[in-house]
């Protein structure tokens, strides 16, 4: 719709010129069928407004009435807009309560709706995010999960279902943004190596190189903020064809980053296009097998129980920061993913190494 577009408050039916044009004339409903071969039924449903005037019928009433075919055409057309709009105001209506419901202003904050105080306007705002015509079209994608693609899952039991749809919703939205080649399964398993070196090295730039050995491999891996009350770290689904990887960072520290990181691609990996993933967050579809394997695939990436156990039979009481950065070159991982563990396990203090427990800014990195 344009910015200016003057919408009027009332468009009449062509049959309002049609019944002035008949009495002028003076002329019968009868008559006026059989002059223009239309049934006599036709002719009073137009009149009574229960019907629409085609343009086969506007040729044809220009030869009775003398009034242009295009006028009746146009006419008709510009009532049709109004019917339409009214019923979209309708469905705004019917809206408000829903869009009372999600985090407006965090979202207004990063930028996926306009800014305004408006409910009318945030219902409008939030009925385009989602490209959805009226909130029964969000609860049929979103609660009901009617659209049976590997994008979506019910949200129904969910808390706070609102806020987690609009945060998956901007994953889709932003990952329409991105050009991908095709998901290649070989290449995913032969950079994971490429990507456990970003993670023992963690130059500033890592998310950038991340993104691009994902990409590489036909995986979108991609940060979106997260929204207040929802404890999300991240998800795996598949847009279309395409595994996608969306991350919060939500604890902003590197030993919880590459963990979510490695337990998603284990996801990709290990369980296809047909599973999703909502890490922490408790909802119908959810495996508790399918994420204890995606858990294990993201220990063996990170620090695996073969080399946990190996440190603590040579460490049975304590460790300290330097033996755990020696275990790290080791192992060939980074201390914060010992300390990690370690720390909750409760075999280590968080006094403990917390040096190497650094925060991880990804709108940097983005």
């Amino acid at each position: 719709m344009e910015t200016n577009q003057f919408i009027p408050s009332i468009v009449f039916h062509p049959a309002e010129t049609l019944r002035e044009k008949l009495e002028e004339m003076g002329m019968g409903i009868k008559e006026f069928a059989l002059r223009t071969g239309k049934p006599e039924k036709t002719i009073i449903a137009v009149l009574n407004e229960e019907s629409s005037l085609t343009p086969e019928m506007a040729v044809l009433f220009e030869n009775v009435t003398k009034i242009p075919a295009s006028f009746w055409i146009n006419k008709q057309a510009r009532y049709n807009e109004y019917i339409a709009r009214k019923k979209q105001e309708e469905a705004l209506n019917s809206s408000l309560a829903w869009a009372k419901e999600f985090p407006y202003t965090e979202m207004a904050k990063n930028n996926w709706v306009s800014p305004t105080r408006k409910i009318e306007e945030k219902t409008q705002n939030l009925l385009s995010f989602f490209g959805v015509a009226s909130h029964t079209g969000w609860e049929s994608l979103y609660m009901q999960s009617e659209l049976k693609v590997a994008a979506y899952t019910s949200l129904k039991h969910t808390h706070e279902a609102h806020s987690i749809s609009a945060w998956l919703r901007q994953g889709e939205i932003q990952a329409n943004k991105v050009e991908v080649p095709q998901y290649d399964f070989k290449r995913l398993k032969e950079n994971i190596p490429a990507m456990r070196k970003l993670m023992v090295e963690q130059p500033h730039d890592f998310f950038i190189q991340l993104r691009k050995l994902c990409l590489e491999a036909g995986v979108i891996l991609l940060f979106t903020p997260k929204l207040p009350k929802v404890p999300l770290s991240g998800s795996t689904r598949w847009i279309n064809d395409t595994p996608l990887i969306q991350l919060t960072a939500r604890y902003g520290q590197n030993d919880r980053f590459w963990f979510t990181f490695f337990h998603e691609v284990g996801h990709i990996i290990l369980h296809g296009k047909k599973y999703i993933s909502l890490e922490n967050v408790d909802f119908g579809a959810a495996d508790a097998q399918k994420e204890q394997e995606a858990h294990d695939f993201a220990v063996k990436q990170t620090f695996s129980k073969e080399q946990e156990q190996k440190l603590l039979r040579e460490h049975p009481s304590s460790i300290n920061a330097n033996d755990i950065s020696k275990y790290a070159q080791e192992f060939d991982t980074h201390p914060a993913m010992i300390i990690g563990r370690l720390q909750y396990l409760q075999l280590i203090p968080y006094t403990v190494g917390h040096e190497f427990i650094v925060p991880v800014n990804l709108s940097d990195n983005n």
